[in-house]
């Protein structure tokens, strides 16, 4: 499957990367500092380059004026739409500004009720949004966290896990998904009306 891959200014980078011939590699703002680390340019830089501090020279750069209503991740996932991807990688989406790492959550959301799937990967843990739909893993240990990111969210089962849930109204204002836990076997997560961040330890390579 072809994949969008972003990469931002802060934490939460792979060990390793390359990327398959049909990716696309975006850069948004002072990312592209990090995917020089891997020697790897990026296909687009997306941003107002104030964090740095210069127009990169690369292949493609769409440069947006500072005062916008987009984070520059944002601006990224909006490109990628636009160039017909609907599955995203996000690396450097977690730092030390809690409204940076919770607008990344956001923009999950987005992209989830646009028909797409993004990840975004930090510190051996993995995020992403599901709306009316579902997400299923392979065999696996480690945790599992689902929060509702709609008014409420409707339906909601886990299957496989320490603490399964069946059908089960989730809502914004209780942390009722919080540390579960795989049991080395296929688990499910499922929501059948509304929008589910799920966080769980381990890669993005591990969902269907």
């Amino acid at each position: 499957m072809k994949t969008c891959y972003i990469f931002g200014a802060a934490d939460g980078l792979p060990d390793r990367f390359k990327k398959n011939e049909e990716d696309l590699v975006i850069a948004a703002d002072s990312g592209i500092n990090h995917l020089e680390k891997f020697g790897a340019p990026p296909d687009i830089a997306v941003g107002d380059f104030d964090s740095l501090g210069f127009v990169p020279d690369c292949g493609e750069v769409i440069r947006h004026p500072v005062m916008k209503d987009d984070t520059d991740t944002m601006l990224a996932v909006k490109t990628g739409f636009e160039r017909g991807y609907d599955r995203f990688i996000i690396y450097g989406g977690i730092g030390c500004r809690p409204d940076h790492t919770f607008a990344n959550y956001q923009t999950l959301c987005y992209i989830s009720r646009r028909g797409g799937r993004g990840y975004l990967c930090f510190n051996g843990y993995t995020a992403c949004c599901i709306t009316d739909g579902e997400m299923n893993f392979t065999a696996r240990e480690g945790t599992l966290s689902v929060f509702a990111m709609s008014g409420k969210a409707e339906g909601v089962t886990l299957r496989g896990v320490l603490y399964p849930l069946e059908s089960t109204v989730l809502s914004y204002d209780f942390p009722l998904g919080v540390s579960n836990e795989f049991t080395g076997k296929p688990a499910t997560v499922s929501v059948k009306k509304g929008t589910l961040l799920v966080i769980w330890q381990g890669s993005a390579d591990a969902p269907e």
